[in-house]
């Protein structure tokens, strides 16, 4: 039994749930524009508050996101240039690379909270609306701890290891399968 498979679940978990809300941030941003649009309609004056309190959203839609494509591969790599090594060096490449991920995770963690810890300023939205700078300063330490826990998929996160043939054959296969149906 593989001792990582229940840190593996809880990664996949966290994933989703990382998905869930980087859509509902994108939703939320998009209400808020639809809404000023809306009443820029109806009224012909602007609401000046919507800019302002969609943006906030974006940190978490861009921290978020890294994690999301770290976890299914589609990171910056130099695939074609690691794949050309010999097995050997391509699993040290590739344990090299994951050190690498972990070190930045684990900076984003340390200064992130440093910088969630000042995060002392009030976003003034508008004159009822005022949010604290801790709303877009956690995201940043919470992102290291979810690239740290999805390290624990290791070499599936790096696409050096996947084999093109199999999976174009596997999409063949789907594909097969659907038109027979």
């Amino acid at each position: 039994m593989d001792r990582l498979q229940p840190l593996r679940r809880l990664s996949d978990a966290v994933n989703q749930v990382a998905i869930v809300t980087c859509v509902a941030c994108v939703l939320i941003m998009l209400g808020i524009s639809f809404t000023a649009f809306l009443y820029k309609l109806a009224t012909g004056s602007t609401l000046s508050w919507t800019y302002s309190l969609a943006r906030l959203f974006l940190p978490w839609i861009g921290f978020l996101s890294m994690t999301i494509s770290l976890r299914y591969g589609e990171h910056v790599a130099m695939t074609l240039l690691v794949r050309s090594l010999p097995r050997v060096l391509l699993k040290v490449a590739a344990g090299l690379c994951l050190a690498v991920i972990a070190l930045f995770a684990l900076m984003l963690v340390w200064y992130g909270w440093i910088f969630f810890q000042g995060a002392s300023q009030v976003y003034m939205v508008s004159d009822q609306i005022q949010i604290s700078g801790k709303f877009t300063a956690i995201v940043v330490p919470i992102s290291g701890v979810i690239i740290l826990l999805h390290l624990v998929q290791g070499f599936d996160l790096l696409e050096h290891f996947i084999d093109d043939e199999s999976v174009i054959e596997e999409l063949i296969d789907a594909n097969d399968l659907e038109e027979r149906s």
